[in-house]
């Protein structure tokens, strides 16, 4: 394992500017409430922003005001956070991020959680923080090995978490980061303390595997309501990325802007910003999570990510109840995009709490940091 320090190449960044400037923008109508996708007159806007007022290299010091590594494990390149508590006995914790997500959607949870007295905490709720890249994303990169899909990352994860010295930890996601808690939680329930997920669906779900309708109490029906909308209007990009990856990675690749939307539309969309994406996300934070896409060229094998899993499907390690016996926390956010029934919940993981949270979304340590620690610490205290 090295020490890793971010430092883009200037070359890059000209390249960059320079695509910027030669962008041919889309014509756009009758869009004013996205329906068609991407706003072209707000993707110009933050694209000027991004060309002349967005300052990578400071972004590039506070990514690096954190402890950054490198190594390698069955052929894959994995880049990884790793902050070490400050506390009498820190708790270690891998966090887990998804698409379009990268390492850095948890810089405002990595301080409260290591530092926990330096941001008000009480110093015995302290972890020992990492958070990795996962395969393919952001700085573990090149990936040139087939096959990496989230419930492989797990295996690799746990060997990861070994080599760093932890026999027993915990660990917290969403997105694909819920998932891969979850299968750590199921196939690794020794060795996990617990995991705090908040897009919790069954571990097959990419096999069509639901928790059943009926499961569903009278006063959960709206959640079915809005998990019905998504799957109508928000799935295009996974049954794409599922299928041919590399075709729409030959475009985004190629364009910023390009990457620009695909990426803030969905950061639009799925968080809990009624329609106004910046009143969850800076235009610097914004542009962080495409520049993290772009700068490492790693859009392809982050869509080749769906690929390998609607592909390669889940296979249970046993058939013991619950499926996942971790002990497990659910945070149930207004802007997420699965629900589970609290009912069915119950008897699929180790359910030791379950938190109705009053705002946040899809990207929820990005969107409401302080509420997200608070319901991890909370749900860790009685367990060290």
């Amino acid at each position: 394992m090295e020490r890793f320090t971010i430092d883009i190449a200037e070359p890059v960044l000209e390249d960059l500017r320079r695509r910027l400037d030669a962008t041919r923008w889309t014509d756009d109508f009758a869009n004013d409430d996205w329906r068609y996708g991407a706003n072209a007159a707000y993707m110009r806007e933050l694209a000027g922003y991004w060309r002349h007022e967005y300052d990578w290299r400071a972004r590039e010091r506070l990514m690096n005001g954190f402890a950054h590594f490198r190594t390698s494990q069955q052929g894959v390149p994995i880049h990884f956070i790793h902050e070490r508590g400050k506390g009498p006995a820190p708790m270690p914790i891998i966090l887990n991020h998804g698409w379009p997500w990268s390492f850095w959607d948890f810089q405002k949870i990595i301080g409260p959680l290591s530092d926990p007295a330096a941001h008000g905490g009480d110093p015995r709720d302290a972890f020992d923080v990492i958070v990795p890249s996962l395969p393919g994303y952001g700085f573990s990169t090149p990936l040139r090995v087939p096959g990496v899909n989230w419930w492989k990352t797990a295996d690799i994860w746990a060997e990861l978490m070994d080599r760093l010295g932890y026999r027993r930890f915990a660990s917290a996601g969403g997105d694909w980061g819920s998932f891969i808690s979850a299968q750590l939680g199921h196939k690794y329930a020794e060795r996990v303390i617990g995991i705090h997920i908040h897009t919790a669906a069954p571990l097959d779900f990419l096999s069509g595997g639901m928790f059943d309708r009926t499961d569903y109490a009278p006063e959960e029906d709206h959640l079915i309501q809005k998990m019905l909308a998504f799957r109508g209007s928000e799935t295009g990009y996974f049954a794409l990325q599922c299928t041919k990856p590399q075709t729409p990675a030959v475009a985004l690749n190629d364009s910023p802007a390009g990457l620009l939307a695909w990426i803030v539309e969905k950061r639009r969309r799925w968080s809990d910003c009624g329609g106004d994406v910046e009143m969850r996300f800076s235009k610097d934070e914004l542009l962080d999570t495409v520049m993290l896409y772009w700068v490492t060229q790693s859009y392809n094998t982050s869509a080749r990510y769906y690929f390998e899993g609607a592909h390669d499907p889940w296979q249970a390690s046993h058939a013991r109840s619950p499926c996942v016996e971790a002990p497990t926390a659910i945070a149930i956010f207004p802007g997420e995009l699965t629900f589970p029934p609290r009912k069915a919940a119950e008897r699929y993981y180790n359910l030791q709490r379950w938190s109705v949270m009053a705002e946040g979304g899809h990207f929820a340590p990005a969107e409401v940091p302080i509420a997200l620690v608070e319901d991890i610490r909370a749900f860790f205290r009685d367990k060290r």
